[in-house]
């Protein structure tokens, strides 16, 4: 009985121990690790017990009447992925718990009208799934001319270059998965190498707004990524076939990813193109054929807190050059013009020859980010690199099958990032640039190499902000520098040297004397600054007001700067100058933006004043050993650009829609007063669409295509005919009559082993047949543009 009582005692005692201890008080916040906001709505729960409690307003909450000792926490929030906390209680504690939140974003793939845009104030337009699906046996280029003020500069059906509101070249920047293409896009028959099929995400920014990318897109941006991967365990894939009436080919594209919801990814994609000779309506293109193989692969990890990424992609095509577009001297290009047929027409083949373009393209990159906590984002990324052009001509004898034209552009490019979005109103990057690069002409072509040898250095930095002063008023700025070294190594015919006057101002740059040439060593360094501001208003829920001023500078691009001789596959001689400076373009845009259920209106117009605007144009013809050729020169002048952009839409019933877009830019070279050269043409675009739902998802839509006459363009030119032994007027700048096409595209899906997981397209362009010629297109002076192509396409989602 003793026994029983002592017990009784001493568990009295402990229970009165434990109540007294079970008095102490948690309080604590739950935060944004993001920008340190507090998170309201937020579940506290003490695992093993009843006990629960939520945030306030202020993300604050409360336990009371707690036990010493170790306890765990589990924390939920509708935007976060649940977290647990442990925590030892030894009296009253206040406890501070950041969430991960936005989280969710790492855990979805966005539709590509609901992803944030790269800026706040400038003109930004996406291309949609449903058309990146149409145009994948086709180029980037013919792809983005569905966006409103883009247009192209072509060589053929195959070579196919961006044009952003009358600007091209060196002036477009392209980013390929964050990492900015070096691939000689200097010359107008250099397509971007860059495989349309490996990325999901693909915009255009018109305009120099962006300058994260770079102060010289003075044109534009065109940004390029893959859709982001989800954190979940899965393995899916496509595959798609496209096959095509004209050309007699087709292509394949597939890509398999694999997922973990650790964070961590793979995926692979590759894509074959083959194609052979294109025709117009009344005749073969002879030598038009293509050969194409990509490849990419990315693998990676994505945490909220830290990520990595490893990509690498293998571009490779072998194109044709129209047979009939290699002309041997003058009098070949004044018959052409004057002539309604090209002078060469062979019988459909799938061979490739002379002349013609090799090029591979090898790019590599390495990123790796990581957040800190009330502070932002950093990344850094290292990218490297490999441009490999061979160009051929029609050589015979002992150079037979030597290319005409070999050039090696290598680059490496470091580019740390710090994203600060601690505040929620406003947000902050700055970044920092170092790339060098170096480009070798093989000499063993035995031909005058057009581009030197030259190493190039350039170093950037820039820092970037948008500010929420509102709901509805956001305001964005931003400011670059840049740094560009390029030292040459470059021979000059002193005959040149002499005509150019170059001894004057260049005398010193003299290094040796090598038979009937100078040795030369220029060196030039550039700086430049870019800045932009802006800001965007939202009237209403529908109605939105954009504004952008931007100043933009470009150095003088290595062809702008050293250009001397014959380029073969343009068939042209090019000059270069080395007194170029570099360019420098103020330009004000905006846009009014109304999206209602029924109907949509964007109005942009924009006006661009380019100081020292490089151009490229004829000016006479020249003998050589192969032939008398057309003589192009660059030089600097100041140029004036406005224009607009306007695109509609209405949905007039649930099934039925109609889209249009118009665009007009105008170009005046200030110092002469004429017309600019290679300016595009007023073009009008106009859509209906039918849908039907439940029947397989069918779509239809008929499109038409008005391009209008360009009826302002520089003079012509007087050339000496050795044929006529006089000269005679080149109707080199006389731009083609002008034109209308219609196309057809039929879609519908079917369910195969899941809902909907085969979808088949059936597409027509050009569907009359119709006889025309572009004006942006080179080989207009000798043929037609393609005729009628009728495409099939199959896409199966596994």
């Amino acid at each position: 009985m003793k026994y029983s009582l002592l017990l009784a005692f001493v568990c009295f005692l402990g229970n009165t121990s434990l109540a007294q201890e079970c008095n102490s008080i948690l309080l604590g916040q739950v935060v944004d690790f993001h920008d340190n906001t507090p998170l309201d709505g937020a579940t506290i729960l003490i695992t093993g017990k009843q006990n629960t409690s939520f945030t306030d307003f202020d993300g604050k909450f409360k336990f009371e009447n707690l036990c010493n000792g170790v306890l765990e926490l589990e924390i939920f929030h509708p935007d976060c992925k649940s977290k647990f906390f442990t925590i030892d209680m030894q009296g009253d504690l206040f406890q501070k718990i950041s969430l991960e939140h936005h989280l969710e974003e790492l855990d979805e793939v966005k539709v590509l009208g609901d992803v944030k845009k790269n800026t706040t104030s400038s003109q930004e337009e996406r291309l949609s799934q449903e058309d990146i699906e149409k145009f994948s046996g086709s180029s980037l280029g013919d792809a983005l001319k569905n966006i409103t003020g883009v247009s192209s500069l072509n060589t053929g059906a195959n070579i196919v270059k961006p044009v952003i509101q009358g600007l091209n070249g060196s002036r477009v920047l392209i980013l390929n998965n964050n990492v900015r293409m070096q691939d000689m896009e200097w010359g107008e028959e250099h397509a971007p190498n860059i495989d349309i099929n490996a990325n999901q995400n693909i915009s255009v920014i018109k305009g120099a707004a962006a300058l994260e990318y770079g102060g010289d897109a003075i044109g534009g941006v065109i940004v390029l990524n893959p859709l982001p991967i989800a954190r979940t365990d899965s393995l899916f894939g496509k595959t798609q076939v496209n096959l095509f009436s004209n050309g007699r080919g087709g292509n394949i594209t597939s890509e398999i990813v694999k997922s973990y919801e650790s964070g961590l990814y793979i995926k692979a994609q590759g894509s074959l193109k083959r194609l052979g000779d294109l025709e117009a309506p009344e005749y073969i293109l002879s030598n038009t054929g293509i050969r194409e193989n990509n490849l990419s692969l990315n693998i990676g990890k994505r945490d909220f807190i830290q990520g990595w990424e490893a990509y690498y992609s293998f571009f490779d095509s072998d194109i044709g050059i129209l047979r009939a577009s290699h002309i041997g001297n003058v009098d070949d290009l004044i018959t052409a013009i004057n002539s309604p047929q090209p002078r060469i027409i062979e019988d459909f083949t799938y061979d490739i020859t002379n002349p013609n373009q090799e090029v591979t393209h090898h790019l590599g990159k390495l990123n790796y980010y990581r957040r800190f906590k009330g502070l932002g984002k950093l990344s850094l990324q290292y990218d490297f690199q490999l441009n490999r052009r061979f160009e051929y001509d029609n050589r015979i004898g002992e150079d037979a099958g030597k290319p005409s034209l070999d050039l090696q552009l290598t680059t490496h490019t470091f580019s740390p990032t710090l994203q600060i979005d601690a505040k929620e109103n406003l947000h902050l990057k700055v970044g920092l640039l170092a790339r060098f690069q170096t480009n070798f002409p093989n000499p063993a072509t035995g031909v005058r190499r057009l581009i030197p040898d030259y190493d190039k250095s350039d170093f950037g930095v820039f820092v970037l902000g948008d500010y929420e002063l509102s709901d509805n008023f956001k305001i964005d700025a931003g400011l670059r520098y840049d740094f560009s070294n390029i030292n040459a190594e470059k021979y000059y015919r002193i005959t040149r040297w002499n005509e150019r006057n170059y001894d004057e101002d260049f005398g010193n740059l003299i290094t040796d004397i090598v038979g009937t040439q100078y040795l030369t060593n220029p060196v030039f360094d550039f700086h430049n600054v870019s800045a932009m501001a802006g800001f965007q208003y939202e009237l209403n829920e529908n109605q939105l007001l954009r504004f952008n001023y931007a100043l933009s500078q470009r150095a003088p691009n290595p062809a702008e700067l050293f250009s001397d001789g014959l380029h073969h596959s343009a068939a042209r001689i090019e000059l270069g100058d080395l007194r170029i400076k570099s360019e420098s373009s103020s330009k004000l845009s905006a846009s009014y933006e109304l999206a209602s259920k029924t109907w949509g209106l964007v109005v942009a117009p924009y006006f661009n004043a380019i100081d020292g605007f490089i151009l490229l144009e004829p000016v006479d013809a020249e003998l050589t050993i192969r032939g008398a050729f057309p003589l192009w020169v660059y030089r600097q002048t100041d140029a004036l650009l406005f224009g607009i952009d306007v695109s509609l839409y209405h949905n007039w019933t649930s099934q039925l829609k109609t889209d249009h877009q118009f665009s007009w830019v105008r170009g005046t070279d200030q110092t002469t007063n004429i017309p600019m050269i290679n300016i595009p043409a007023a073009n009008l675009n106009n859509r209906i669409s039918y849908v039907h739902p439940t029947f397989h998802e069918l779509t239809v839509s008929l499109e038409s295509q008005y391009v209008f006459e360009q009826n302002r363009f520089p003079p012509n030119i007087t050339v000496f005919s050795p044929e006529q032994q006089q000269d005679v007027l080149l109707e080199i700048n006389t731009p083609p009559a002008a034109y209308h096409l219609l196309s057809l595209d039929i879609g519908a899906k079917f369910s195969l082993f899941k809902p909907e997981d085969l979808s088949v397209g059936l597409r027509g362009t050009n569907l009359l047949n119709t006889n025309y010629r572009d004006y942006l297109n080179r080989l207009r002076y000798f043929v037609d543009d393609l005729g009628r192509n009728l495409s099939i396409r199959l896409i199966y989602k596994y």
